[in-house]
């Protein structure tokens, strides 16, 4: 199956693009700019396409004969409706490393047309969610009438443009949580609790994240926060009724996109050393309290890891056309098919 890498001159796509080659895979590397991404493909010995968003018939032309698109430019709230239009005009799949949880919704929304078009659409194929939907699968296989869901990952993270962007097309909104069912408007860090990482218990403050809408499709669970360790003084929690009203400004989203562009640096969306450690708990009406945990590397190799093996997974049949998640997809323990991760026993308090 020929398959494609979109966004492949940004840093996340590149890694992508060079763990498929590392595999033996030949994705064709696209993106807007072909000076960009020429040298990348030169490299790795692969072909390339240039195309933007902005044409629909552009689009479906330039996925002409491929199998699978891994979409990795974002912002995914620009960027990701062209491209899932065109997958389903094409019959190609959609694979993204979305967190957003505004996308996950769009997404999800479009399962009847994906399928009648013979598609699978897969946001969150990277750390957003992978590792957080394989905990809260295996949570709720454990506890299947849980009513509550808690997930908290910790992560060393630098921010590139694209993730600086959509922090700031957020900061206007506040928090969120899934509440009886139902997306919700709450205070950022209106929760806190402590979480037992492998590493030491810490205490994470709530923060929107793509598994307020993953993981409530993955197991139906109404209640879910989610959490992450937030550094002292930290806008969360403090500062959201003086920046909220700002933000919401259209000019000043726009002014401050443009100080992104100049200032941020491209490159480093995560930090690429390290690791990464996910806490999850579930509890139910009557009580009973079941938790887990997970380890793996750090971001962007989980990230590149989970959007080729998606592909692999993809190419190999199997998966019912639709709008899914990774566990819904490829099953509960998806995550630890990765290099370096491994998830705890379930352990019932």
């Amino acid at each position: 199956m020929t398959w494609m890498v979109y966004g492949a001159s940004g840093h996340t796509g590149k890694l992508v693009a060079e763990l498929a080659a590392a595999r033996g895979e030949r994705p064709v590397l696209a993106g807007r700019s072909s000076e960009r991404i020429a040298p990348i493909a030169a490299e790795l010995g692969l072909d390339i396409r240039a195309f933007g968003l902005d044409d629909p018939h552009e689009i479906r032309a330039a996925l002409g004969g491929i199998g699978t698109v891994a979409h990795c430019a974002g912002p995914f709230s620009a960027t990701s409706r062209p491209m899932v239009d065109a997958c389903l005009a094409t019959g190609t799949n959609y694979v993204d490393i979305t967190g957003e949880i505004e996308v996950f919704e769009a997404i999800y929304a479009r399962d009847a047309e994906a399928a009648a078009a013979g598609v699978v659409l897969l946001p969150g194929a990277g750390f957003d969610v992978v590792p957080t939907d394989c905990v809260a699968a295996c949570l709720a296989e454990r506890l299947p009438d849980a009513t509550h869901l808690d997930l908290a990952f910790a992560a060393r993270v630098k921010l590139g443009p694209g993730t600086v962007k959509t922090m700031l097309e957020g900061a206007g909104q506040g928090g969120s949580a899934r509440v009886d069912g139902k997306l919700r408007s709450v205070p950022l860090g209106h929760r806190r609790v402590t979480a037992s990482f492998p590493s030491g218990r810490k205490t994470v403050t709530a923060i929107p994240w793509g598994d307020l809408s993953s993981a409530y499709r993955s197991t139906g669970i109404p209640n879910i926060t989610t959490f992450t360790v937030v550094p002292a003084g930290s806008i969360v929690g403090v500062g959201q009724r003086l920046v909220a009203p700002i933000f919401r400004v259209t000019a000043v989203q726009n002014a401050a996109k443009a100080v992104v562009d100049r200032v941020v640096k491209r490159g480093v969306e995560m930090a690429e050393a390290g690791s990464s450690q996910v806490w999850g708990e579930v509890r139910n009406a009557a009580g009973q309290r079941v938790s887990m945990t997970l380890t793996g590397p750090n971001g962007l190799p989980m990230t590149a890891d989970g959007v080729v093996s998606a592909v692999r997974k993809l190419a190999e049949g199997g998966v019912k056309p639709g709008a899914h998640t990774p566990s819904t997809a490829f099953g509960a323990r998806f995550a630890t098919e990765l290099a370096g991760v491994e998830i705890s026993e379930p352990t019932t308090g």
